[in-house]
């Protein structure tokens, strides 16, 4: 991934993701109490794991140059060419209903580590549900992508409507809270549009929106509630667009390649996509260590010590999906 005002890279940078050693995640009720995550042999689907709040994450960096994953320079856990070693992917079920899929690592020398592959909660209950072997293709970058695909129409100031491509750091983006806003920086990646990495379509009509709007899965879409929904702490709330598949109207298209692109402004903002809200990268040192290195380096670089604040409205989980279902299914049928 790199910015759009910089030259394309003449070699890809090596893979960068973060994990947690192995015994960061250990099972608190369950036939291994107190045990941490383990090889498949040791085991038990049902037992109840909890990521430890204390724990701080390790940078992995490899070099998949020749087919292999090696780990390269940068990386907080192995020596650069240690062969890394997938062992095993286990899915886990949160107390509130969201799944999250780990890998479970092996470092010669260094021990077992977790990789999360999606968002995973410190002091979150999570029950084992299924374990399997790696798949070899699993990539380990760009594990958190917020991002546009090329061809969405971004709301500029003046009301016209711009493709994402054709933007410009200063160009100036209308948003909801605090009007025009000039652009910061704009990532962008071509990734392959498998498994974590496929974008969801939210099709013409189904949220209001004006066009196929096509995001990342991580993305967040902004919902306001004229009537606050019981357990929410607002009226605005924010749903990734992987909670909003339907298999209808809102869906994953996987295969192919897929162009992401990621605005950067002074604050989290929400801005119009397709004609509807969404929310621009919230550059934390949280969300930028889920990121490649190359992207979360040049975002340090541009914005030394910016930390910013997540946007007001309340993160959207399970339960407040399955009340707002069928305004969702009303909204979708509206459209279509």
């Amino acid at each position: 991934m790199h910015a759009d005002s910089a030259p394309a890279p003449t070699s890809l940078p090596g893979q960068a993701c973060m994990v947690f050693p192995a015994e960061a995640i250990y099972v608190v009720n369950g036939v291994n109490q107190g045990d941490p995550l383990a090889p498949p042999d040791e085991v038990c689907h049902g037992d109840i794991y909890l990521l430890d709040r204390e724990t701080e994450a390790l940078r992995l960096v490899l070099d998949r140059s020749s087919g292999m994953a090696i780990l390269a320079a940068g990386s907080q856990c192995g020596e650069p060419g240690t062969p890394l070693q997938m062992l095993c992917r286990y899915t886990l079920m949160g107390d509130d209903g969201d799944k999250v899929a780990l890998l479970l690592l092996a470092i010669p020398g260094e021990g077992h580590f977790a990789l999360p592959l999606s968002p995973m909660g410190a002091g979150i209950h999570y029950t084992l549900v299924h374990a399997e072997e790696a798949p070899e293709s699993t990539h380990l970058s760009d594990l958190l992508c917020v991002s546009f695909l090329r061809g969405t129409a971004i709301t500029k100031a003046d009301g016209s409507q711009s493709r994402i491509e054709t933007l410009i750091p200063g160009d100036r983006v209308l948003t909801r809270d605090h009007g025009p806003q000039p652009i910061r920086w704009i990532g962008r990646a071509t990734l392959r549009a498998v498994g974590p990495f496929a974008p969801v379509v939210i099709t013409a009509g189904a949220m209001g929106n004006a066009g196929d709007l096509i995001v990342s899965q991580h993305h967040r879409m902004f919902l306001y509630q004229r009537q606050r929904i019981a357990g929410s702490a607002t009226s605005e709330l924010l749903v990734q667009a992987r909670h909003l598949v339907n298999e209808e109207t809102i869906f994953l298209r996987e295969g192919g390649y897929a162009d992401y692109f990621s605005l950067v402004f002074d604050r989290h903002e929400i801005i119009y996509a397709e004609g509807i809200p969404a929310e621009s990268l919230l550059v934390t040192e949280a969300t930028l260590s889920r990121l490649p290195v190359e992207l979360s380096a040049e975002v340090k670089a541009r914005f030394p010590g910016l930390n910013q604040n997540q946007h007001f409205g309340s993160e959207a989980g399970r339960n407040l999906l399955e009340a707002l279902e069928p305004q969702l299914r009303a909204r979708s049928r509206g459209g279509r």
